[in-house]
């Protein structure tokens, strides 16, 4: 069927240069192919006519209405998947792209046409057993071999090597070593005051030390006690080791209310140190720090 189709009305481009052998280099290198796309007109020179300098474009024209293309497109779906970037399954709506329809001079669907180096190789139409279908694939890519650039190569960027020291840290933490892994992230800042992740790191590991040494009764204590500052620090930690961030936050603005002084600043400064274990942009730490400015000002 080669030279049977005229696709110059849908693009205007010279023919494609012969594929150069050299690989391309990891900094040139695509992502890998998907193995089957939706085309429109607009699409249709760069994902079907370019496309198919590196692999065989298989376009698959059909409609919606069409009874027998919703039995032959979910095969071809299938063995597009099965190819793993050999070729591409280009699927055109002829409804919605009358031009390339009319391109490929569509009498009925499904009309199959493969498309190698920006020109038509061979065609099908109606449903096909899924045999004869391998066995059309197969002739395509055997015709094509060694005639096209090939697929893109996808380069995966190699993960940046954590550093040591937070290694060491995180191996003392697993090994159940709390005041250990602490000691190593205090040495990391000691050295790297702005270290932000072994910062973060240590404000988590000395909140869970210290609400953990808060017991089982904090809570209660504190609500029969609203005048104990200390008792509303360590049940707003319980709290908040309980997944209930508003809660504590709320019991700390209320500490922050009705105290004035070292206890006002003690209970705004706890307040503050718990708003860094989230990010800043929660919905709850946002709120819970309107609610401070108002107990404040």
């Amino acid at each position: 069927m080669s030279g049977a189709v005229d696709l110059s009305g849908l693009a205007d481009r010279p023919a494609p240069a012969a594929p150069s052998p050299a690989a391309p280099s990891p900094e040139d290198s695509a992502p890998a192919l998907q193995p089957v796309i939706d085309v429109t007109e607009e699409t249709f020179e760069t994902e079907v006519l370019q496309r198919s300098e590196q692999v065989p474009v298989v376009v698959d024209l059909w409609a919606t209405w069409c009874g027998p293309c919703k039995q032959l497109s979910p095969v071809l779906e299938r063995l597009a998947a099965e190819g793993n970037g050999s070729w591409v399954l280009a699927k055109v709506d002829v409804d919605a792209n009358p031009r390339i329809a009319q391109a490929f001079g569509v009498q009925s669907v499904p009309t199959v046409v493969a498309i190698a180096a920006g020109r038509p190789l061979a065609d099908f139409q109606g449903v096909q057993p899924e045999p004869q279908l391998r066995q059309w694939i197969d002739a395509i890519l055997q015709a094509v071999d060694g005639k096209l650039s090939g697929p893109p190569v996808a380069v995966s960027t190699p993960e940046p090597e954590r550093d040591p020291r937070l290694v060491a840290a995180e191996d003392l933490l697993d090994a159940g070593d709390l005041d250990g892994a602490m000691t190593q992230y205090h040495e990391i800042l000691e050295v790297e005051p702005k270290h932000t992740e072994a910062a973060a790191a240590l404000r988590q590991l000395q909140f869970l030390a210290r609400a953990q040494q808060s017991g089982p009764d904090a809570v209660p204590t504190a609500d029969a006690n609203p005048a104990d500052v200390p008792a509303q620090l360590a049940a707003a930690d319980v709290e908040l080791l309980a997944q209930q961030p508003e809660v504590a936050f709320d019991r700390l603005i209320a500490t922050v209310k009705r105290t004035a002084g070292d206890d006002r600043t003690a209970a705004r400064t706890r307040l503050l140190e718990l708003f860094e274990l989230f990010d800043p942009a929660e919905s709850f730490v946002v709120s819970a720090r309107r609610k401070l400015a108002s107990a404040l000002y």
